[in-house]
């Protein structure tokens, strides 16, 4: 980094070294190269390096005046950084224009916006998680760690001006901010870990360790050479967390020191005549290093844009040719934005401060374009709409929803369906409930029936069986077995209550398995109370457990109703589906595997065995069996698609407008006749 004027800092190559080590972690981690577990703390390594080098600035002008020029300070600011994360933006928004469906465009305008006022952390943070599959759709989620040092610019020049006349009152400031950040981190990570990963105040000790690092450093007028041993640590400390640190809950929290304390080990002995030093100096490492910032901007585009359209996983050597498209973008960046914009001598601060509202202001009527208008539906054909359509119809509304604070159904979301007034139905079961909540709602409305749901994803809703499921976390699974055992001790408690429907997917419980395009997910079930009998096959468990459960609401409920699942259309993803139709044109999309419909008879043993508890208690009387087969069958194959509508959001959940043209189905468990209402 280059600053000019009195505040200006010696070249230390080996800063470029490290920035490599940075850079080069995040792009094989995030390219999925073999060894970089932890590659994506290159981003730590990163934050000390800004904070190391903006406090050195800051600090030497505020040692010299007094005070710091805050229109010099983001001039340089803007100079250093706009332009290329400018080029990235729209040339990225160009990409994503041609291949990215409407909904995920629309929150891709979202993202723009964001990270156009440096707040793409805070979006992120309240979407999901950085280390979850989605991630991998959101082009611009990089620029999460940008926002965290654009909101350190903010905060270390301001609190250097406030506290300017009172020097040791700054230092410990900082120093106390440092550790409330640092303890905050630590103890809050295990249970708010994606807050502690994305949001400022979390990160804030690891800048402030650069920043204190340089404060040290120019009142102890260091110069930086150290001990060879301390180099030699500082890189231990990097290397280690590199190769052992994990993606996950448990980051960054304590797991952050290694990074963190190895950069300022290496920077505070960073020109020292040693080995390690050397090799930071080597022109290559050099060289990357003068690109990482172009580097770190353009890597994770190619990377999501090419997953996306390549329909996935690729092959490792797949994805170093991808690397290398980022490695020459990085460099063309470098060379004809970067470094003309840095290097033009006769640029006023006018002209950058006027270039870059101009630019901000493009970028946000784009991506408000993109929002308003729900991510440009009509760039696609025909034959492509069904399966968009499809992808974004499974939002439901649930503002009606509350969790108690007491009763019966303390600390469980309860959420209210039909008209207002004590629930007479109970609807309780998995995410397909979710998927026919807009069905089961306008049911409920039209026979003037209040009800509730109660639904959890992936929880059997079955008594006295625990699960074990490769799609959700331990503490999900436990909150599975404590909500079903709450909701069987509720019965009693909720005297309006007369009919319940249970809906579920019988058979990935049954079987264990999903099947077709997610026939990787696992489940395994047990009972909560006795011994495992490791011998029984799960269907009989659950056969048992649907037995036990149905015996058990008889003493609750006049009438128990059972949904028969929707026949799985094994190959089918509304969004893969969609995505194929879109990139059938375009080069290199990747091959179509979606089917839209299926045979019966491929569906017929592993609906057989999953069905056949229930059958046999529908035979005896004991529940009302619900069949949404006829509606999504003929005699042969059950289909996706009904006259144009997608009916199916992947292969198992139905859309909304499945759900409410199927909600005629649910007359028997809210009872009387359809009454026609506006709600229609």
């Amino acid at each position: 980094m280059k600053e000019t004027g009195q505040t200006a800092l010696p070249y230390r190559s080996d800063i470029d070294g490290l920035r490599a080590i940075a850079v080069l972690a995040v792009v094989f981690y995030h390219f999925n190269l073999p060894y970089v577990t932890g590659g994506f703390i290159g981003v730590d390594i990163f934050f000390v390096i800004s904070g190391f080098l903006i406090g050195s600035i800051l600090w030497r002008e505020y040692d010299r005046s007094g005070t710091i020029w805050l229109r010099h300070f983001y001039m340089r600011r803007f100079r250093r950084l706009a332009p290329a994360f400018f080029v990235m933006a729209l040339l990225t928004t160009g990409v994503a224009w041609a291949i990215l469906l409407p909904f995920e465009f629309r929150e891709y305008g979202k993202a723009l916006i964001a990270s156009t006022i440096y707040l793409s952390n805070v979006l992120f943070y309240r979407q999901a998680g950085y280390f979850d599959t989605v991630s991998e759709d959101k082009p611009l989620l990089h620029t999460w760690s940008l926002a965290v040092e654009e909101q350190f610019y903010i905060f270390l020049p301001l609190a250097i001006l406030l506290l300017a006349r009172w020097r040791a009152g700054l230092v410990g400031f900082l120093v106390a901010i440092w550790a409330l950040s640092l303890v905050a981190c630590v103890a809050l990570t295990p249970t708010y870990s994606t807050a502690t990963f994305y949001l400022f105040p979390f990160r804030a000790w690891e800048l402030l360790s650069g920043v204190l690092l340089a404060i040290w450093g120019i009142h102890s007028r260091r110069q930086w050479r150290g001990y060879s041993v301390l180099s030699v640590l500082g890189l231990a400390l990097l290397i280690f967390g590199l190769v052992t640190i994990e993606a996950g809950p448990a980051f960054p929290g304590a797991q952050a020191m290694l990074p963190v304390f190895g950069t300022v080990l290496l920077l505070a002995n960073g020109t020292g005549r040693n080995m390690v030093n050397r090799l930071l100096s080597h022109r290559w490492p050099v060289f990357i290093g003068k690109i990482s910032y172009s580097l770190y901007l353009w890597h994770w585009p190619v990377y999501t844009l090419s997953t996306y359209l390549r329909g996935g996983d690729m092959p490792l050597a797949e994805s170093v040719l991808w690397m290398g498209l980022s490695f020459v973008l990085a460099w063309l960046s470098w060379r004809f934005v970067e470094q003309p914009v840095r290097e033009a001598r006769g640029l006023s601060g006018v002209c950058v401060l006027g270039g870059t509202v101009a630019a901000s202001g493009i970028l946000l009527l784009i991506g408000s374009t993109l929002y308003t208008r729900n991510g440009l539906p009509d760039r696609f054909g025909p034959e492509v709409r069904p399966h968009i359509q499809a992808s974004a119809d499974f939002l439901q509304d649930w503002s009606r929803c509350e969790v108690p604070q007491s009763g019966a159904l303390a600390g469980l979301e309860v959420c209210p369906i039909g008209p207002e007034g004590p629930p007479r139905v109970l609807v309780w079961g998995d995410s397909h409930v979710r998927a026919f909540r807009e069905g089961l709602d306008l049911a409920a409305h039209e026979a003037g029936t209040p009800g509730i749901i109660l639904w959890r994803s992936g929880c059997p809703p079955l008594f006295g069986i625990r699960k074990v499921e490769s799609a959700a976390t331990q503490a999900q699974d436990l909150a599975c077995t404590r909500a079903n055992k709450q909701i069987r001790q509720s019965f009693g408690r909720m005297e309006s209550l007369e009919k319940i429907l249970l809906v579920g997917r019988w058979t990935y419980y049954s079987g264990g398995t999903g099947v077709g395009l997610d026939a990787e997910n696992r489940i395994a079930v047990y009972p909560v109370d006795g011994p495992v009998d490791e011998a029984q096959p799960q269907s009989e468990r659950i056969a048992e457990a649907a037995a036990a459960t149905v015996a058990g609401l008889m003493d609750f409920f006049d009438e128990i109703a059972v949904l028969r699942q929707p026949p799985e259309i094994a190959e089918y993803d509304s969004r893969r589906a969609a995505r194929e139709a879109a990139h059938r044109a375009i080069p290199l999309a990747a091959v179509p595997v979606t089917r839209d419909s299926i045979p019966r008879s491929a569906l017929a043993a592993r609906v057989t065995e999953a069905e056949a508890p229930w059958r046999e208690m529908a035979a005896s009387g004991a529940v009302i069996w619900i069949d949404t087969w006829p509606r999504l069958c003929d005699q042969t194959e059950c289909d996706a698609l009904h006259d144009g509508t997608g009916f199916y959001f992947d292969n198992n959940h139905l859309t909304n407008s499945a759900a409410i043209a199927l909600r005629d189905l649910f007359a028997p468990v809210f009872g009387g006749e359809k009454r026609q209402t506006a709600l229609r």
